[in-house]
């Protein structure tokens, strides 16, 4: 029973994380919020995801399986690396914008720019790809933990489908060609658009 919560209340975060990243919802809350959109967008998704982590820590859980020593090292490795190229990837955006904190002080004037350079040359969502490695390569699975990594691996894969849309409404053709060689969330895996 634990899962079903648990998957429910990823989905239900899900739907809400995406309506309010509509441009319609962003478009009306700006109306209220002005500039703080983005910083109240973000501050919300975060508050909001903190049920879920406590439902993960309280609801009766189980093991999935636990790595031994060196391994356990190993995947370690990779999240501290994961960690890394996911800053990295985030200091490659205009992550003042990304954050909401630009917009407090400067007025939006369109979709902002287009990143393709560094990691955004290997993948289009290096962000996502990382977090998802991050989270994948945890040395420990219980099932409540399996439940929410594997609500937030669908809901990656959703979320980066609509925000492709997005990105091409904003961006166009050049959004189009990027799409055309550049892998969505594998490298080299050009087959996932």
């Amino acid at each position: 029973m634990s899962i079903v919560k648990l998957l429910l209340s990823m989905a239900l975060w899900g739907v809400v994380h995406s309506l309010l990243a509509s441009h319609f919802a962003r478009d009306m809350l700006r109306g209220t919020l002005g500039g703080a959109y983005r910083l109240a967008y973000n501050a919300f998704a975060g508050i909001s995801f903190l049920p879920i982590l406590y439902l993960m820590r309280t609801l009766p859980d189980q093991p999935v399986y636990n790595v031994p020593e060196p391994w356990n090292l190993v995947m370690f490795a990779g999240q501290g690396l994961a960690a890394l190229f996911l800053l990295v990837a985030f200091l490659q955006t205009d992550f003042l914008s990304f954050v909401g904190l630009r917009q407090l002080f400067e007025a939006e004037t369109g979709p902002g720019r287009l990143v393709t350079h560094g990691l955004y040359r290997v993948v289009r969502h290096p962000l996502y790809t990382f977090s998802l490695l991050f989270i994948w390569l945890s040395p420990t699975m219980t099932q409540n933990s399996l439940a929410v990594y594997f609500g937030a691996t669908v809901y990656v894969v959703i979320g980066a489908y609509f925000e492709e849309r997005k990105l091409l409404r904003d961006f166009g053709e050049a959004y189009a060609q990027y799409r055309q060689r550049t892998p969505m969330l594998i490298p080299g895996w050009l087959a996932v658009k």
